[in-house]
């Protein structure tokens, strides 16, 4: 019988320097909604198929439910809860995921706006078939996709300064 093994993982999530002992084996979607109440990190498929654990890692979308919480070693980690303002005001892309109806059940959504913002990070113009391949990995069974895409397009037009 062998017993679990656990290692300290130090990381960045959401801008706050953290700490915490995890089993070798959990993953980051474990971790961050298990010991960081982080719930915008959906579960989801746990195969990596569905898009709904979404995260960002060091600037890059990561499924975070094939991702080992230990692999997070000094890692900088940004969740849906890491957009927040000081204030508690949502991101342009979130008012736009609103203005455009793109939200239905909400499960996708986090997901969805945190690959969102990994393309609108790259300061990089896109046209409509380029942010339907870049949004692909995402299962949604509410919206159509298509609102999701319009919000998408629209705030990346916007931090763009194009019409």
């Amino acid at each position: 019988m062998t017993g679990q093994s656990y290692k300290l993982v130090s990381c960045t999530i959401n801008g706050k320097k953290c700490e915490k002992m995890v089993d070798v084996r959990s993953s980051l979607t474990d971790m961050l909604r298990n010991d960081y109440r982080l719930t915008s990190v959906k579960k989801g498929c746990e195969v990596g198929e569905c898009g709904a654990c979404n995260v960002l890692i060091d600037g890059e979308a990561f499924n975070s439910c094939i991702y080992l919480a230990i692999w997070a070693e000094g890692k900088d980690i940004l969740t849906l809860e890491g957009l927040m303002g000081p204030n508690g005001e949502i991101s342009d892309l979130q008012q736009a995921f609103i203005d455009e109806t793109a939200i239905q059940c909400g499960f996708c959504t986090p997901g969805f706006v945190m690959s969102a913002t990994e393309i609108l990070n790259s300061g990089k113009l896109y046209s409509k078939e380029e942010l339907r391949k870049l949004l692909s990995g995402h299962l949604c069974r509410c919206t159509g996709y298509e609102n999701i895409l319009v919000a998408v397009e629209k705030t990346m037009k916007k931090r763009l300064g194009v019409d």
